[in-house]
């Protein structure tokens, strides 16, 4: 896959809408995607699950795990004038709803700003304090007939975020938190696409992790895996993340964390040293904040690793992701499959 082809891909996915619990748009273009590898199917709670080298009995079966909703609003209520009421649905930082355009997912998708209340009508005390989602309000410029029509409370509200590429390359949009790994899972796959593999492969494109990870934890019982490596993201430094440690564009980091196999994690590390992929480890104490957390214990307990991707600005609809991070991160998963699938 070529750089161009990779970022490309990324954008289809991170476009598609996918609000925790509301995750059908992006799982149906990330199925598009995973079914030229394998049989597809989703579950009760809407995980996308891909077989792509089938169990076998005493060999390993490994879990490519990368979560694939995003952080938005739901609708709570319709006011009068047509101005609908919101609450958080998942992960979205109220600091930044002041004026954001937003994409409300209703019987016909409808553009909308969140309504602000202009500087002229603002007190010295209000500009120092972020509005509250008890006070966010979307405008669609509707009536409210028109909306009571269209809308239904529980739609769901995804921040709009434009798809661009830096001048330096990197690339920007909303979602790339967990679209990314979603697509570092897939050119793994491309990767492995031509190998003989002696193990059970299977991928999980997991919903719900923004509001608890209850789909990872009910899909990683079903799959049963002997080990799993959990794609995410993590923060990388920039002007306003100098407390991080990680770097866009010096590769993913390794996670070392109490919950984590440090066996995995010793293998993951030696593998990025034997195949010149760039890394930093990224040590935790207790647990990881990602999907790893629930499906190590799932069953009698499953070997867990965590390979991270470097983003800025998570959460928001202009996260910031460097290609050559993705490639690598797909890189290392396709050699630790390579491995624990050659060995005896």
């Amino acid at each position: 896959m070529s750089k161009e082809a990779l970022k490309e891909l990324i954008f289809r996915l991170a476009q598609a809408a996918g609000v925790s619990g509301d995750e059908a748009e992006a799982v149906e273009a990330a199925r598009a995607e995973l079914a030229q590898y394998g049989k597809t199917r989703t579950d009760a709670l809407g995980n996308l699950i891909g077989e792509i080298a089938p169990f076998k009995e005493g060999r390993p079966h490994i879990l490519l795990d990368a979560h694939i909703d995003e952080v938005g609003l739901i609708v709570t209520g319709i006011c009068d004038g047509g101005f609908l009421r919101v609450d958080n649905a998942a992960g979205v930082d109220t600091r930044i709803l002041s004026t954001a355009d937003v994409t409300v997912h209703a019987k016909e998708k409808l553009f909308g700003v969140i309504s602000a209340k202009p500087p002229h009508l603002s007190d010295a005390k209000e500009y120092k304090k972020a509005v509250k989602l008890t006070d966010t309000y979307v405008d669609t410029g509707l009536s409210r007939e028109e909306c009571e029509r269209l809308v239904t409370l529980g739609d769901r509200i995804t921040l709009n975020g434009v798809p661009r590429e830096t001048a330096s390359g990197r690339i920007i949009s909303k979602a790339l938190d967990n679209r990314i790994c979603c697509a570092a899972i897939l050119r793994c796959l491309e990767l492995l696409q031509d190998k003989a593999l002696d193990c059970g492969l299977t991928v999980l494109f997991s919903t719900r992790e923004e509001s608890g990870g209850q789909g990872a934890r009910a899909a990683a019982f079903g799959v049963d895996p002997t080990h799993a490596i959990v794609v995410d993201t993590t923060l990388a430094d920039g002007v306003y993340e100098s407390g991080c440690h990680y770097e866009i564009g010096k590769g993913p980091t390794i996670g070392y964390a109490p919950i984590l196999d440090r066996r995995m994690s010793q293998e993951l590390m030696a593998l990025a040293e034997e195949n010149n992929i760039p890394y930093a480890i990224e040590a935790m104490g207790r647990g990881t904040g990602t999907n790893a957390d629930d499906i190590v214990t799932t069953r009698e307990g499953v070997i867990t690793g965590v390979i991270s991707i470097p983003e800025r600005y998570a959460h928001m609809p202009i996260e910031m992701a460097d290609l050559g991070d993705v490639e690598n991160a797909a890189r290392l998963m396709a050699a630790y499959v390579e491995k624990i699938a050659s060995r005896t």
